[in-house]
């Protein structure tokens, strides 16, 4: 499902314009965003939750030549899902 796909199911559902549902979509992506770069942690009971964590730096290896490479620690976005999300799928 890509986002024009999403925003038709969320107009759909909730009986709202897609002009509307796109509104709503940005508006919840934008606030996500912001809480995450923030160090926050946004948790949507029965769905699931985002959260930052630090990956730590690491040896790694070009397959083309087998040389190793440094990589960089770096921040990534999390997802877990709830337990209702889990038992749907």
């Amino acid at each position: 499902m890509n986002k024009a796909e999403l925003i038709d199911a969320i107009a759909a559902e909730s009986g709202l314009t897609k002009v509307d549902a796109k509104k709503a979509l940005d508006a919840f992506v934008k606030s996500t965003s912001n809480a995450l770069q923030a160090g926050d942690r946004v948790a949507l009971v029965g769905f699931g939750s985002f959260s930052v964590s630090t990956r730590a730096a690491r040896t790694g290896r070009n397959p083309q030549t087998g040389q190793e490479l440094k990589i960089a620690a770096k921040k990534v976005v999390r997802f877990k899902a709830g337990a209702e999300l889990s038992s749907a799928v």
